[in-house]
């Protein structure tokens, strides 16, 4: 059968809580391979919870219902503080990007605590000024960025990733509403080993199976590039 849309790969599927230093509960998912350990992981961070992103916007959702079985990859994926979906509701209110710093916080002490292995933050819009404003603080391989709209994340805390040792992957897409790709090439210019890729045909919610798989194309391309290129179709047992 042919991949796409919701279609759920086989996975070990585990709903997940994560606590935050400041006392909150955040619910979630880890996805890992159904019969193998995981070569790396991904840890998501969603879209701006207060336009209706959460851990089951469509690219999160199907980087975790494909890429465990297509690419190896755990796939760890979250509501931020305040945000709900079929998975429940996380505990406290949206604070803007602020103090969502715990709740990336709490998904890479999960990371630790379960030996998952080669982390990456892969962050969809909102979710990438987490990753660049707070992702430094972690030990990581890489970040990278889908849709980034550069709104809260300062010209510093970017330009401080020009010294990092963990790899930046920016997909910009060519009909960003937010951020397209010569404003991007002159935003992120402070990160020399940054590898800004134009989607052309883009636009920021990525939608329709061609994006998708594009989208996840390049995550993996980056993460396990071993696993390339990705399945199309997947035997019907």
């Amino acid at each position: 059968m042919e991949i796409r849309g919701p279609l759920e790969l086989p996975a070990r599927r585990e709903d997940i809580e994560l606590q935050t230093s400041d006392g909150l509960t955040l619910v979630g998912e880890l996805a890992r391979p159904e019969t193998t350990e995981p070569v790396a992981t991904l840890v998501t961070l969603h879209p701006l919870p207060t336009a209706g992103g959460f851990m089951d916007s469509h690219i999160i959702r199907k980087a975790a219902a494909r890429l465990p079985a297509l690419a190896d990859l755990a796939v760890l994926r979250f509501n931020t503080r305040g945000t709900t979906s079929p998975r429940g509701t996380s505990d406290g209110a949206f604070d803007g990007g602020a103090a969502e710093r715990f709740d990336v916080a709490a998904a890479m002490d999960l990371v630790r605590e379960r030996g998952l292995p080669r982390p990456w933050l892969l962050g969809w819009s909102f979710g990438t000024e987490l990753a660049l404003k707070y992702g430094r603080e972690h030990d990581i391989e890489g970040i990278i960025l889908l849709s980034p709209p550069l709104h809260r994340a300062t010209e510093a805390e970017v330009a401080a990733w020009s010294d990092a040792d963990a790899e930046v992957v920016i997909l910009v897409p060519e009909l960003d509403d937010y951020l397209r790709p010569a404003e991007a090439r002159d935003r992120f210019v402070a990160i020399p080993h940054a590898n800004l890729i134009a989607v052309e045909g883009g636009k920021h919610l990525w939608v329709g199976e061609s994006q998708t798989r594009r989208v996840l194309t390049e995550i993996v391309a980056a993460v396990n590039p071993s696993a390339l290129p990705l399945a199309t179709h997947w035997p019907v047992v």
